[in-house]
């Protein structure tokens, strides 16, 4: 068996309000992450996708040698149905993913198709509109949770989800009844596990290979 391939994680907490943060706009985004960035009315949110995306960028630029503001991004079916998101003249990768929720930023690399997901626990009242929706063993395996815990096994159950389904590439539109992803189910041809997150948070990802992969897990501050 070919030795699994590894899976760059780096992890970034935002700034406390009216901390500095190195990535107010930084120079290596481009016009139209520039626009989408000043289209944000909240400073917070327009601080968390410069960061988001400047720190992908920063982590392509070192994975592929290339200066980071000579970056392009594209879709794996432009003017298709989406897709996963690409590296434009890098066909053979490197693959990615990034998810932010509220402080905190997650982003994977890997040499194939890989997802991540980040999610800050969610009130009760969201868990129970969002019930149903789930595949019915996923629904079976969280009503026998304490209540109290639902919530916290709710986000774990929901990122690894989400970081799969980013993964193939269809995201939420490929249902979210389609998969069970409860602990310990892996998809075919894909591993998922769940990624040490702060309190009140869950993150997982998930990586179109077979077997539990090494990682190396990167973490810092905005």
């Amino acid at each position: 068996m070919s030795v699994p391939p590894r899976v760059r994680l780096r992890t970034l907490a935002l700034p406390a309000p009216g901390e500095p943060s190195r990535f107010r706009m930084p120079g290596c985004l481009d016009a139209g992450e520039r626009a989408r960035a000043a289209g944000f009315a909240d400073r917070r949110a327009r601080l968390r996708y410069v960061t988001a995306h400047a720190a992908l960028r920063e982590v392509l630029a070192e994975c592929t040698g290339t200066d980071a503001a000579r970056l392009r991004f594209g879709r794996e079916r432009p003017g298709g149905a989406g897709g996963r998101p690409v590296l434009l003249g890098f066909p053979e990768g490197p693959h990615f993913s990034l998810s932010h929720s509220h402080d905190l930023i997650v982003i994977a690399v890997a040499a194939v198709p890989v997802g991540v997901d980040v999610q800050r626990v969610p009130r009760t009242g969201t868990v129970d509109a969002l019930l149903p929706r789930l595949h019915p063993a996923e629904r079976a395996g969280l009503s026998r949770v304490p209540r109290a815990a639902r919530a916290a096994a709710f986000a774990r159950l929901w990122t690894r989800k989400e970081a799969y389904l980013k993964g193939l590439g269809t995201g939420l539109a490929r249902g979210l009844a389609t998969d069970c992803l409860l602990d310990g189910t892996q998809p075919p041809g894909w591993h998922v596990r769940d990624l040490a997150a702060p309190p009140g948070y869950a993150a997982a990802t998930a990586v179109a290979y077979p077997v539990p992969l090494p990682g190396v897990h990167r973490t810092g501050t905005a």
